[in-house]
């Protein structure tokens, strides 16, 4: 992996295999939900990942996040194979890496304000007190024009 690289996915795969069932068109009992996917991002980059809806975009996420197991394909984070991580390992990855799923009613809840939303993650990863993370969840809010009122 290059050095300017920060996540490398090469040929990652994840398929579901079917038992058989009434409903079972699919003769090789196989969904092949993510095929050989490949792509980088380099060191400060803004990256997205589209796509119609069912077409492996979230599934990717969750094998990047190691959620849920891959079928085959290596994942690099900063030089790092994810795959070689213990989840201890991974569970402190997972404070650099993390998913915005595009459905907001599924993202977000209604019953949090917006500062416990952006908030919440900081405390999934115990990083600062509670001060802190309302302290940070103001800066950020302030600076895309929102009103802090936490």
């Amino acid at each position: 992996m290059e050095n300017n690289k920060l996540l490398e996915v090469k040929n990652l795969k994840k398929y579901f295999y079917l038992r058989g069932g009434f409903f079972i068109q699919n003769s090789s009992g196989i969904i092949k939900a993510v095929d050989d996917v490949s792509f980088s991002i380099k060191k400060g980059e803004t990256f997205g990942l589209v796509g119609e809806s069912g077409c492996g975009k979230s599934t990717t996420a969750r094998v990047i996040l190691r959620l849920i197991s891959r079928t085959s394909g290596t994942v690099v984070y900063n030089g790092t194979d994810l795959f070689g991580l213990d989840n201890k390992e991974m569970f402190k990855v997972r404070r650099d890496i993390q998913i915005i799923f595009q459905d907001p009613y599924a993202s977000l809840s209604p019953r949090m304000t917006v500062g416990d939303i952006i908030s919440e993650p900081l405390e999934i990863h115990r990083i600062g007190t509670r001060s802190d993370r309302i302290k940070k969840a103001k800066e950020l809010l302030d600076v895309v024009g929102l009103i802090p009122n936490i």
